[in-house]
């Protein structure tokens, strides 16, 4: 069984991840770590800093913040152990370091850890290719605590329209007298409000017909056991770059 590290383990998705491990037979939570240390379950202590990590483990699932990352990875990197990178609203200096610390563990970074919204990102650009003169707006919904706009997921679903169309470019959101839309816009809205786990459509609009590819989380657990999945495979993976692809292909 590998020991595991949750960091952001009293958040929200923290405590879905250990809710989903119970009875797990790969993976044993052996510490988190927190903004506030929690000391009363003697076998899942939960400490403030990295720095005061006591435990050897294996692997760490991450589902902090952008705050957090730069420290997580000196731990890592330091202890020689792969990491599962699920914050998002990483800075592109933040994605350099990961990038970089790749070359020395084995790192899984996505900013959505569902597996049907990465099946989601495959299909827009199956239809993308077929649909390419349609107009393509994203919408993304999360609750009202969620701290960056858009979601991540929203740029990784834009982010396959323009792998296909590489000439188009975004626009997040419209106000005033904006013009005719350009053809090679593609529109990114984000809306926030009450406990929206999380909801996304990427829109084809064409002459006399629309397309609308959706997907719904109706509870954060779908983004739990991704990681949880995404541990099991990282653990035992040489040093490099990995994300859903590579876990859906094997």
């Amino acid at each position: 069984m590998f020991k595991l590290l949750i960091s952001g383990a009293s958040g929200k998705m923290g405590q879905k991840v250990l809710s989903a491990l119970k009875g797990d037979n790969d993976l044993l939570p052996t510490c988190g770590v927190s903004i506030e240390e929690d000391f009363s379950n003697p076998n899942f202590p939960i400490y403030k800093s990295f720095l005061d990590v006591k435990e050897k483990v294996d692997v760490i699932i991450d589902f902090s913040s952008a705050v957090v990352v730069d420290e997580l990875l000196s731990f890592a990197v330091n202890t020689k152990t792969p990491v599962v990178i699920c914050s998002t609203g990483l800075s592109e200096k933040q994605i350099e370091n990961i990038n970089n610390a790749s070359k020395n563990i084995a790192i899984f970074r996505s900013a959505n850890m569902s597996l049907g919204v990465n099946v989601l990102i495959k299909a827009v650009e199956l239809v993308t290719k077929a649909l390419g003169g349609f107009d393509v707006e994203i919408i993304e919904k999360h609750h009202n605590q969620k701290v960056d706009a858009p979601s991540g997921t929203a740029l990784m679903l834009a982010d396959a329209v323009k792998k296909v169309l590489p000439e188009n470019y975004y626009v997040y959101g419209r106000e005033g007298v904006t013009g005719k839309r350009d053809k090679k816009e593609i529109g990114i809205h984000a809306i926030r409000g009450g406990n929206i786990v999380g909801e996304h459509d990427v829109i084809y609009a064409g002459e006399n017909e629309t397309v609308t590819l959706s997907h719904l989380a109706s509870d954060r657990s779908v983004f739990a056991n991704g990681a949880i999945a995404a541990a099991k495979f990282l653990v035992m993976k040489k040093k490099g770059l990995y994300n859903m692809n590579d876990l859906l292909s094997e």
